[in-house]
């Protein structure tokens, strides 16, 4: 069985994101989107509400399924036998700091990395600078899935300004 890593924040997850899960599922048998347990980041959404987010946005997705890690990825890729982690790239920016984790990911656990370009209508977006724009009181519609976008209007509400 052919097995993909999604792995990342997802702090919220993004129609950008849930293009590049879509994508890999249509290349491999099972694809783990494995959300990122990161102690040094603040994110506005917890753990929980993450993989639950997840989990709501890839219903109808055959194959894939919502995990959480913490420590090196490439132990985690390991221990669930992953074929490759794949990654999006948006922008050359992204393929400078991917690289070096590619490799190191290699170096340590000759796992091996797959990018993915991401679909022109996402190559702008990102989970920041949803952020950033529901706190300011945009319209996020379109960028998210429509009950994301709710999320981040009742946790943005009384901060926009």
């Amino acid at each position: 069985m052919r097995t993909a890593c999604c792995p990342g924040t997802y702090d919220p997850v993004t129609n950008g994101h849930l293009d590049i899960v879509a994508r890999a599922a249509a290349c491999f048998d099972r694809v783990v989107v494995a959300v990122l347990i990161n102690p040094a980041k603040q994110p506005m959404f917890s753990l929980e509400e993450r993989v639950a987010m997840l989990k709501e946005a890839t219903i109808g997705m055959p194959g894939v399924e919502i995990d959480a890690f913490s420590g090196l990825l490439v132990g985690y890729a390991k221990a669930l036998d992953v074929t490759a982690i794949v990654k999006g790239l948006r922008a050359v920016s992204d393929f400078d700091y991917e690289l070096q984790m590619a490799q190191m990911n290699y170096r340590l656990a000759g796992v091996e990395t797959m990018f993915m370009t991401t679909n022109p209508t996402w190559s702008y977006l990102s989970s920041s600078l949803v952020k950033d724009v529901a706190r300011h009181g945009g319209d996020v519609s379109g960028l998210v899935p429509d009950f994301v976008a709710a999320r981040l209007r009742e946790r943005t509400q009384g901060r926009a300004g």
